[in-house]
């Protein structure tokens, strides 16, 4: 390489609200090309992200992975880096609808000011979780936060407003579910709407669920959440809105490095936006600052 740095740009050309089609040119206008070379590749199918990553870390042939979509594609990077046990950095250029872990780091959501993120190129080590076989990097959730991304992932649309629609029609019918937990070698049962085991403090959306989430403390936060009745819902959104979830009656956080649950029945789970099929048996540990990122210098959001 010529003495600048190379970046391997992954793009999902179906990502969230259409912005990854402005990247290229906004890459020509706004990378600083003294500092950076770059080569683009599209992803072709589900998870192909994460090989790519996996691939660009063990052939050395870029010094920083970009990735460009939502949560998901993100996530798909993120276990690339982290499968190839690699320190390669990765910057992200949110392009989902929600990008939730691009507002907890501060990342700016307009495309060009997050290319700017990456010409100054500062650079923190923040953790990782692991979910039996699966790595992500924001947050999980089973119980309801699953099976409404389970019904979302059949929706034809994207957005909020898709995502609040699926909430609404399910919500009325929903039971909660007598959970059996081991949290940190004590074990205990919990009645819950869902379970939420945060790295970041987001869904997406500045939907804060887990306000003290903090990326690189080494610790996962449970977020567990009882049935909420409907006349409450208004107020449990305000608190959501302003970072003050965990002031309800109906939620309860508790900070952990390793959760092991036995009876997941639904057996799928919310994982970063996506849902995933993990079984009744889950096993989730944190993997204290495994991952560098590229992001605005200063605190977390």
């Amino acid at each position: 390489m010529n003495g600048k740095k190379k970046l391997l740009v992954i793009i999902n050309p179906i990502s969230g609200v259409g912005k990854q089609r402005t990247v290229e040119k906004a890459l020509t206008s706004y990378l600083d090309h003294n500092s950076y070379d770059y080569e683009i590749e599209y992803t072709q199918y589900a998870h192909h992200a994460q090989s790519i990553a996996k691939e660009a870390c063990e052939s050395g042939r870029c010094h920083i992975i970009v990735a460009v979509g939502g949560d998901g594609s993100v996530n798909d990077v993120a276990s690339g880096i982290v499968a190839a046990q690699s320190d390669m950095p990765m910057a992200i250029i949110p392009c989902g609808s929600g990008n939730g872990l691009a507002r907890h780091l501060r990342i700016p959501l307009s495309v060009r000011k997050a290319i700017e993120v990456i010409n100054v190129g500062y650079c923190q080590k923040i953790d990782t979780i692991t979910m039996n076989d699966h790595t992500y990097v924001s947050i999980a959730g089973i119980g309801f936060d699953a099976l409404v991304a389970h019904k979302f992932s059949t929706t034809q649309t994207r957005g909020l407003q898709a995502y609040t629609e699926v909430i609404l029609s399910e919500y009325p019918f929903y039971k909660p579910s007598l959970y059996k937990l081991n949290i940190d070698g004590k074990e205990m049962e919990r009645e819950a709407l869902f379970i939420s085991f945060a790295n970041s403090n987001q869904f997406g959306y500045n939907t804060v669920v887990a306000p003290s989430a903090n990326l690189s403390d080494g610790l996962i936060d449970v977020c567990i959440v009882d049935l909420i009745p409907i006349i409450h819902l208004p107020i449990i959104a305000h608190l959501v809105l302003a970072r003050k979830f965990d002031l309800s009656k109906h939620v309860e956080i508790i900070k952990a490095k390793s959760i092991k649950i036995y009876n997941n029945d639904y057996e799928w789970v919310n994982l970063d936006g996506e849902a995933v099929k993990m079984g009744k048996e889950i096993d989730i540990n944190i993997n204290n600052k495994k991952l560098n990122i590229i992001c605005p210098h200063g605190k977390e959001k």
